[in-house]
Formats: C-alpha cells, structure tokens, sequence
C-alpha cells in the first residue's frame, strides 16, 4: 500500500503499480471482502490537492474527486449554485456511508449485480462469456437496452445529476472530458472506461444558470439504506415563469446515467406543475425492459414526473 502525498505522486504510484486507487473505501473494501479486489491499494487521503470545493471567478465551481458526498450535500453554496447536485447528494445511501463516501469513488464504482457480487457465479465483469442476471433474478437489472450483454445497471447517482449539469471530469495528465465519457453502455466488461492507472483529480461543473430549480427522486423498495429501483434529476431555469432550459437524467434503469432529451423538449413553454403529465408521456416507450423490469418503465415516468412537479412548482425546489 502506498500513501502518496500529493497528486504527481499519487499519479505516478497509480501509473507504474497495479494497485487500486482507494479513497473513502466504501465500495473498494466492500469489493476486497468480496474477493473482487485486491491489494496494494494506493490510498488518497493525504493528498490534499483532491479535497474540497474551488469557485472559480466566473462562479463556476470545481469539486475535487476526494470530497466527500455529505461536505457535498452540506455546502450552501453548492445548494445554492447547484441544487440538483446537493439534493441527489443528500439522498443516498445513509449518513454514514455518506460522511466517507468520495465524489470519485461514486461515479466509478463497480455494480450491485448480486451475480457479480458473488463468488458462487462468474460473469462477463469476472472474465466470464455469459450474464448470468440475464436468464435468472434481474429484478434490479436494466430497462434500456444499449446494447450490451450485461443487464447491470450503472450505481452512480452523482454522475445522474452530473450529466444534467453537463459536467466534465478531470483526469490526471489528460484533458477534462464530459461525465457522460466515463460510461459506455454497450460495454459488457466494465461499469467505467476509465483508463487503468488514471487518477481522476476532481470535477468541473458549468456557471450556474441564474433562475435554476431543480429535483432529485428516487424509487426504492424500502426506505433507507437502499439501492434505487429508478432515480431521476430534473433542472429547469424559467423566464417571466417559462421554462427556457431543462435538463432531465435518470439512473438505475441502463448500463449508464442516462439524459431524457424527449421529455426536455417538451418542457421548453410549459409554466407550472401541471406540464408534467403530458411531458413524461414519451418515457415508456423509450424502455426496452427485461422480462421482470417492465415495472421500471412506468416507474420511471412517474418518478421524472414527481421530480418534474417539484422542479416546477411557483417557488422552485430541490
């Protein structure tokens, strides 16, 4: 195990090992118990460089990889400048998990596939040729088909809320690259393509749009401490009570945090709660489930419809 101390060293201990980076520990340990990691690990507690909010001066803001999801969910600032970003923050897992849980441990880590999880099982992620979920239990699995084999859906509701920002990640002696870079949904193997060896250093969102309201839900079966069924994160900037700007992202129904550019389009005009319904007409149709995920189609449609109704309410929210 190495500590480095700062980012070039923690680069560099990344780059010329096989270790893992470990930050939180949150899912990495749980993977080691698991027999899905191994040591060394090279640990980013003491590099400092990674950890903390950085506003920019055109009020902008940089977020480093290391920073934890509740100094996220508690930033005034943030909320205020982001509130799609700390509302989703705030709403998962428990508080525990989320005093450790890191911004960079979130957007790459691994699936919650029981299959994958076991060591009963072998899979496409385990070197395996086949998806076990596939023709057994996927209850949990996927609802949009991206061409994959795999039916595991991507774990990260931070990079849902990141892509309805349009955020980009930042990645140790390369340029920033868009959230949505990280994921490719018709990969079978990987849950991220991030580079072996890469050091994601932090995150980069836009300039917060003035007039911005925004929600996070999530669907679960039950109500902590749980894994969402669906999630969605909405974002809309109105002028004279209009919406002239959304952005609509859901998770935990595709191999990728997913934008819903249908029901974007048909926000642009609409001025109150009461446009949700006819908006989120289009969401099933855009499934393509599992023989036990035809649930999460309707569910999703609902759940973008309840965080629509709160998005457009006359005070906004989050």
């Amino acid at each position: 195990m190495s500590t480095p101390g700062d980012v070039a060293a923690a680069a560099a201990a990344l780059r010329d090992s096989a270790a893992e980076a470990r930050a939180g520990g949150t899912d990495v340990m749980a993977r080691l118990s698991e027999g899905l990691a191994a040591a060394p690990f090279t640990d980013l507690h003491r590099v400092r460089e990674l950890r903390g909010v950085e506003w920019r001066a055109d009020g902008s803001a940089r977020i480093g990889s290391t920073t934890t999801v509740a100094e996220i969910a508690a930033d005034a600032r943030l909320r205020s400048a982001y509130p799609a970003l700390t509302a989703t923050a705030g709403a998962l897992a428990t508080p525990q998990i989320r005093a450790v849980a890191t911004l960079g441990g979130n957007l790459l880590q691994r699936n919650r596939c029981p299959y994958y999880r076991s060591a009963a099982f072998d899979c496409l992620q385990k070197g395996g040729d086949s998806c076990p979920a596939r023709a057994g239990d996927h209850l949990h699995g996927t609802a949009v088909d991206q061409g994959a084999a795999c039916v595991a859906p991507h774990p990260s509701s931070l990079a849902v809320a990141l892509l309805a920002y349009g955020a980009d990640v930042e990645v140790e002696g390369a340029g920033p690259r868009p959230v949505g870079d990280l994921y490719d949904g018709s990969d079978s193997t990987r849950d991220h393509v991030l580079e072996a060896g890469a050091l994601v250093t932090g995150v980069a969102l836009p300039v917060p749009a003035a007039g911005e309201s925004a929600a996070y839900r999530r669907a679960t079966s039950r109500s902590r401490a749980e894994w969402p069924l669906v999630e969605a994160v909405v974002r809309v900037v109105r002028t004279g009570g209009a919406v002239t700007e959304a952005a609509v992202a859901a998770g935990a129904v595709a191999r990728t945090p997913l934008r819903l550019p249908e029901v974007e389009r048909a926000l642009v005009g609409a001025s109150g709660p009461d446009a949700a319904a006819a908006a989120v007409a289009p969401v099933p149709a855009l499934c393509s489930p599992l023989p036990q995920t035809g649930y999460k189609a309707v569910l999703l449609r609902d759940t973008v419809r309840d965080a629509l109704e709160r998005a457009l309410e006359p005070q906004g929210g989050a």
